[in-house]
């Protein structure tokens, strides 16, 4: 039972379904959130689907490649490689380093036959022909061994290419050749190519990781755990493997759309100018960042991912010292950066202080007296916010969504419906809070970027596998297996009387012609014309099954 097993697992067929399998089995990492890219759409998606999403939590379908049923499918795919591929090795290498097959009793059975006759002014005696067609045939590529006369082991009567005093044919010299090995190397290659596909992606996942950050003009990101935003680390991989390169953003620039009807306003190219170290005391270099054209770090690719505007604000609370300052990114919801803004200011006294609104890069009031942006450009920056005063919650310790406020707990002092209404803002301007609470004034502007971070120490090495299987399949689909070979005669009257015949492994359209190669170089080295008629249709047969005439 384990020899079938075994038999049953290592063939190609099981291979090649393990390898469909797993295709279909990555389709719900695509479909549900994966709790390790981001558990706080996994915790929302549990909330939103009560009914059913605790069965897909427990069936690992928020965890997809690393879950047991999916990497199960892996290694099984893994070792049905392994066992289909060294075994064919050793039996190629076997084969490759074995002598061509014993030349056939029957030449003229072959798919692709004809003969040759030397002339006997000539003076060319069998053995001398043999050499010399054996180094022919070396140049075409053919792997030859010479034949000399009683090697064929093949009982027989007269040759077929004379008659009368031609020689038995176990008595002839011949030459036996073959070539297209490439083509099972190929085959080997391409399987050997996905085994070591998989191996790099599994040290990709083990020892790889990834991370986003947001950099705002002027700020530095330091490649260390604590510089994340988010981060999320392969299942072995130490943070102590983190190498401490550093990029600072100086400047981003978007450049729009301005003159085609239709489109105006529309993004056409966006470039972050950042300063790169790859190591605290390495000199720094200026390099440009863009969509799809990443930065490389070593090993570590940086990609740009987002952007959006950062209002500059200064918050103090209610005894007037500043309990937050600095920039504020806004996530950009429209292709003009109408964007939402919170911010937090836990430091504030008495009361600590938060703000959650609009910001509109190019403000303008509609006649519903409502503002809007009319322009991605910060042609007139303008922040509309509503306050509110108490406890944020974050003293606790419990992690919070950076782009969310929670006023559960808290008591508004601004908005739209309250007497002293919202705060609207523009570039320089200030508020302060009623009732002595705090200010907040809007400062100035910058850009930030989205920065997402991967390091795959597989990554390389599956892109050479990926090229390495690419052409071994190559190989396997268009190099043909050929086998060929030429018996020599002596006749009575001094005439060479030479017979070939040609054997495909497989279908080989290619194999009429091929004999017709050879026989032209064979004649040309002999000096000997082309009988009519002495390949014609009844030599040149064609057949789809591979080796049955030898």
């Amino acid at each position: 039972m384990l020899r079938w097993a075994w038999t049953q697992l290592t063939s190609m067929r099981t291979a090649l379904f393990l390898l469909l399998l797993l295709a279909v089995a990555a389709v719900p990492g695509s479909l549900f959130p994966q709790r390790p890219i981001n558990p706080a759409i996994v915790t929302q998606y549990l909330k939103d689907h009560a009914d059913y999403g605790p069965i897909l939590d427990k069936l690992q379908m928020f965890d997809v490649y690393s879950s047991a049923w999916f990497s199960a499918i892996y290694l099984l795919l893994f070792i049905s490689l392994i066992g289909c591929v060294v075994p064919r090795a050793i039996a190629h290498w076997k084969a490759w380093r074995s002598k061509p097959p014993r030349t056939p009793a029957r030449l003229s059975r072959l798919p692709v036959y004809g003969t040759l006759v030397v002339p006997a002014e000539r003076g060319l005696g069998s053995a001398e022909a043999a050499e010399q067609a054996a180094a022919l045939l070396r140049t075409r590529g053919y792997r030859v061994e010479l034949r000399p006369a009683d090697d064929d082991g093949a009982p027989g009567d007269a040759g077929d290419a004379g008659s009368g005093g031609a020689r038995r044919r176990n008595d002839l010299a011949s030459v036996g050749a073959e070539r297209g090995y490439l083509k099972e190397l190929g085959n080997l290659c391409f399987h050997g190519g996905l085994v070591g596909v998989l191996v790099s992606v599994a040290v990709g996942i083990l020892f790889g990781y990834s991370g986003q950050r947001i950099l705002v003009e002027g700020d530095t990101f330091v490649n260390t755990l604590v510089g994340y935003d988010q981060f999320n680390p392969g299942t072995d991989f130490q943070s102590s493997w983190l190498k401490p390169y550093s990029i600072q953003l100086d400047k981003f620039d978007v450049r729009y759309d301005r003159e085609s009807p239709g489109k105006f306003g529309q993004p056409l190219d966006f470039t972050a100018h950042i300063a790169t170290k790859d190591s605290p005391e390495a000199a720094s270099k200026d390099q440009t960042l863009k969509v799809n054209d990443p930065l490389s770090i070593g090993d570590t690719d940086v990609y740009l991912v987002g952007n959006g505007y950062a209002p500059v604000v200064t918050v103090r609370g209610g005894d007037g010292k500043v309990a937050y300052q600095g920039p504020i990114p806004a996530q950009a919801t429209d292709t003009v950066y109408t964007s939402t803004i919170v911010i937090k200011a836990p430091d504030a006294k008495p009361s600590q202080l938060g703000f959650v609104g609009f910001f509109l890069p190019t403000a303008v009031t509609g006649q519903d007296g409502v503002s809007f942006s009319a322009d991605p450009d910060p042609l007139s920056p303008q922040l509309s916010l509503n306050s509110y005063v108490g406890d944020l919650g974050l003293d606790k310790g419990a992690p919070q969504n950076v782009y969310a406020l929670d006023v559960s707990k808290l008591k508004q002092v601004n908005g739209r419906d309250l007497p002293a209404k919202g705060i609207v803002l523009s570039a320089g301007q200030s508020y302060s809070l009623p009732d002595g609470q705090g200010s907040i004034s809007f400062d100035g502007l910058k850009r930030y970027v989205g920065l997402d971070i991967h390091h795959n120490p597989g990554q390389t090495w599956a892109l050479g596998f990926a090229l390495f299987s690419l052409a071994g399949l190559i190989a396997s689909l268009f190099v043909p297996r050929r086998r060929l070979w030429v018996r020599f005669g002596d006749h009575a009257d001094g005439r060479t009387m030479i017979e070939y015949g040609l054997l495909a492994r497989g279908e080989d359209h290619g194999l009429a012609a091929e004999g017709r190669a050879v026989r032209e170089v064979l004649a040309k080295a002999w000096g000997v014309a082309a009988e009519p008629g002495a390949e014609g249709e009844a030599h040149n047969r064609t057949q789809s099954t591979s080796g049955k005439g030898a």
